[in-house]
């Protein structure tokens, strides 16, 4: 399983140029629970991995599991 700095970087990479904001508002979370998932200090729920993965247009495997 990737350490939560891989997590981050993969989520900072698919937000692009997207806002904090535009994407916890999708997502149903905080700006500061996203930016704690995107600097690795925290993982998100599972509910909220799905919703992430979605809003992405990816598996929750792919952006939480893969190595």
């Amino acid at each position: 399983m990737p350490n939560r700095n891989d997590i981050a970087e993969r989520l900072r990479a698919l937000r692009g140029d997207k806002s904090r904001a535009e994407v916890a508002e999708a997502c149903g979370i905080s700006i500061s629970a996203l930016t704690m998932y995107e600097i690795g200090e925290r993982v998100p729920r599972d509910e909220v991995k799905t919703r992430l993965a979605k809003l992405y247009g990816k598996t929750v495997e792919e952006i939480f599991f893969a190595e």
